[in-house]
C-alpha cells in the first residue's frame, strides 16, 4: 500500500485533481482546503499550522471520495453540508439555492433602508433562510417572516433558525405573498428566481447540481419577479420597500415593471464588482 500523505502533501494532490477537471471550480485551492478541513473536523488554519501531520487512511479515503465528486462539479456546500453567509454557518442541502456572498449586498440594503430597531419584514423565497437570519441576527427585535413555496427550503430554514437561536424568525410555507397578513411589512425582500429558462450557463459550474425551479423563471427570467411586484402590493404598509435581487443585464427590465407596479422612488443597487445586483421601490 502506498504510503498515507500529510496534509500539505494531500492537499497538492487535491488541487492537482481538481484543476484537470473541466469547468469545476475557478477556486481550485480553497475548494481543497475545505473539504480536507471538513474531514479532518478542523478550520482551514489548522491545516497550516499542523501541515506535516499524516492523514489516516479513513481520512484520506474520504477525501478522495469528496475530491471525486467535487471533480465532476458537486457543488463543495453540498458536499460538507454547509455555508457560510454573514458570518452565519447556514446548512445546506440540494432542495435550495446555495446563497452567494454577492446576496449579502440585499442585506445591507434593507439595514439601510431601515435603520430603526421595530420593522415586519418578509424574505420571500427563503431557501436555507440566509436573508431573514442575517436580518434577525442584526436586528433582534425585528418581526421576520421566512417563506418558501418548497417543504424541503421550510425544513431547512427552520434548521437552521433552531440551530442560530433566532427564534424570532416565523418559517412559513407560502407561494410567494399568498400566506401572508395584509398592510403589515414595512419591507418585503427576495433572491427569486430569475434566469432565463434557455440560459446556456445552466448546464455550467455548480448551478447544474442546484434545483431548477430555484434559478429559472420564463423565457425572460422575470415571470416571479412579476408575481411578486403585484402580490407584494397586498402585504407592503403605505410607504414600505420591496427590494430583489436580479440578473446583472435586468435592472432596467425590473424597474420597469416595479414602475408600472405604481412603486416610487425606484432605483437599482451595485454589489462590490460594480454589478447591478438588486432593484428597489417604495409602495
Amino acid at each position: 500500500m502506498a504510503a498515507l500523505p500529510d496534509i500539505q502533501q494531500a492537499l497538492a494532490k487535491a488541487c492537482e485533481l481538481l484543476q484537470q477537471a473541466d469547468q469545476v471550480s475557478d477556486t481550485v485551492r480553497l475548494d481543497a482546503e475545505l473539504l480536507l478541513a471538513d474531514v479532518m473536523g478542523k478550520d482551514r488554519t489548522w491545516l497550516y499550522t499542523w501541515s506535516d501531520k499524516l492523514l489516516t487512511l479513513e481520512q484520506w479515503q474520504k477525501y478522495q471520495a469528496l475530491l471525486a465528486e467535487r471533480a465532476i462539479g458537486q457543488p463543495v456546500a453540498y458536499l460538507i453540508g454547509y455555508r457560510e453567509f454573514w458570518g452565519l454557518n447556514l446548512k445546506v442541502s440540494p432542495d435550495t439555492l446555495i446563497p452567494r456572498p454577492d446576496t449579502e449586498a440585499l442585506v445591507e440594503q434593507v439595514l439601510s433602508l431601515l435603520p430603526q430597531n421595530e420593522a415586519c419584514i418578509a424574505d420571500l423565497g427563503t431557501g436555507t433562510g440566509a436573508i431573514a437570519l442575517a436580518l434577525a441576527s442584526e436586528k433582534p427585535d425585528w418581526q421576520v417572516y421566512a417563506c418558501d413555496y418548497q417543504p424541503g427550503a421550510v425544513a431547512l430554514a427552520t434548521q437552521n433558525r433552531d440551530q442560530l437561536g433566532l427564534k424570532q424568525v416565523k418559517v412559513l410555507q407560502s407561494d410567494w405573498c399568498q400566506a401572508l397578513p395584509d398592510n403589515a411589512f414595512d419591507l418585503i425582500v427576495s433572491n427569486p428566481p430569475y434566469i432565463e429558462a434557455d440560459d446556456p450557463h445552466l448546464s455550467q459550474g455548480d448551478v447544474r447540481f442546484e434545483p431548477l425551479s430555484a434559478l429559472t423563471s420564463g423565457p425572460d427570467g422575470l415571470d416571479d419577479i412579476r408575481v411578486i411586484c403585484q402580490q407584494s402590493q397586498r402585504c407592503l404598509k403605505q410607504g414600505g420597500w420591496l427590494l430583489l435581487e436580479h440578473g446583472y443585464n435586468q435592472a432596467a427590465a425590473v424597474q420597469e415593471i416595479m414602475l408600472g407596479n405604481g412603486y416610487k422612488e425606484v432605483a437599482s443597487l451595485q454589489d462590490l464588482a460594480g454589478v447591478d445586483r438588486a432593484t428597489y421601490g417604495r409602495w
